[in-house]
């Protein structure tokens, strides 16, 4: 059905093909009996890929990544294609516009996406509302609801900076905790007239000091995420992660997007005409897969990593596991691949496993290490 529409959307501009279908997701969602034909035809049992982490248990390990679905408008066609989670987001303080269009391109030759959305959102209320939407509907029909996480981020306004910064992401934490099974804090994000926000050890210790005191108060055992970038130096992670690690942080998401465009196929001049913004998929794939070995050996195993960046095989995948992912997730796979890329993935990883003698999924995770 996807290889039948994908050149039509893909003769689009990619932000409206992306509206468009997040049209058709919510007429979808709405129309009797199409959840369930979904659920039918995308949703396989795969007991082997179930895993508990942070006490939330998950059918699978594979989850769509914050961005996709930034206000939760589309939850409840995502959880019927068979997703193990969905992460709603970036959620901002302050709903914003973000930049200028033309802000997403694709990168056909490269399997990538370039975007400068510029943290478009609706703001705390719009995502709490459909995510309760969400939860309501499935315990109405008796089924367990999807495990939703939040990503949160600074405001996009260069006004909102240092202690009004901080503040800020408190204030949408405040707002927007009760309503995540997770919160991932999106201190990485590139798009933004000031480029990163707290990504090193100085500015993500007054932000970790108010969140975690926050949490501490009312959410003392709500998991908390922090999602870095590919592109911050081993030892800026390093030291990061030390922080982190002190402010008992749950986990780790890796990675965002890239500012950097080595390697690719894609023309230089279109590059350069496409300008700044964050590049996603394939051509991140090796360095995000390092970035995830790189945190799991300094960790020692001791905390979950959430891999994303250019999954979109069961092989991608499954090297993000082997490198010590617990979870992965996917953006870019979906908008070139459709909607059957999950189920082909669980397919795959249940064949990997069985071919390399692991009765779980689990017992894969940082294998590569041993």
């Amino acid at each position: 059905m996807y290889d039948a529409i994908r050149p039509i959307l893909f003769k689009l501009d990619p932000e409206t093909a992306h509206n468009v279908t997040f049209s058709l997701a919510r007429s979808a969602q709405a129309a009797p009996g199409v959840l369930s034909l979904l659920r039918s035809n995308y949703q396989i049992d795969t007991p082997k890929l179930s895993t508990t982490l942070f006490g939330l248990e998950f059918a699978n390990p594979v989850g769509v990544a914050a961005g996709f679905d930034k206000n939760g408008h589309a939850l409840g066609l995502l959880a019927a294609l068979g997703f193990g989670f969905i992460e709603v987001g970036s959620v901002t303080n302050l709903p914003r516009t973000g930049n200028q269009k033309p802000r997403l391109f694709r990168l056909e030759p490269d399997q990538g996406l370039i975007n400068r959305m510029g943290l478009n959102n609706e703001g705390p209320e719009a995502a709490k509302h459909n995510i309760a939407k969400l939860r309501r509907k499935a315990l109405a029909s008796n089924r367990k609801p999807m495990i939703v996480a939040v990503n949160i981020a600074k405001t996009h306004d260069p006004q909102i900076l240092g202690d009004k910064g901080i503040q800020d992401m408190l204030d949408c934490y405040k707002k927007m905790a009760a309503s995540g099974d997770f919160v991932v804090l999106n201190v990485s994000c590139p798009n933004t007239a000031e480029g990163k926000t707290f990504e090193d050890p100085e500015g993500i210790t007054p932000l970790l000091e108010a969140v975690t005191a926050e949490r501490k108060a009312n959410n003392p055992h709500q998991p908390l995420l922090v999602k870095f970038s590919p592109d911050s130096t081993p030892f800026n992670l390093e030291k990061t992660i030390e922080v982190c690690e002190r402010f008992d942080i749950s986990g780790y998401v890796m990675v965002n997007t890239s500012n950097d465009r080595s390697g690719l196929q894609t023309n230089g001049g279109t590059i350069e005409k496409i300008g700044k913004g964050g590049l996603s998929g394939k051509p991140i794939h090796q360095r995000a897969v390092e970035r995830v070995r790189f945190a799991h050996k300094l960790l020692g195993g001791s905390k979950p990593i959430i891999g994303l960046g250019g999954v979109d095989s069961a092989e991608s995948a499954y090297e993000f596991i082997r490198a010590g992912a617990s979870l992965v997730e996917l953006y870019t796979g979906l908008v070139y691949q459709g909607p059957r890329l999950c189920r082909e993935i669980l397919t795959g990883l249940a064949g990997l496993l069985e071919r390399d003698g692991f009765s779980t999924l689990t017992e894969a995770v940082g294998t590569e290490h041993h």
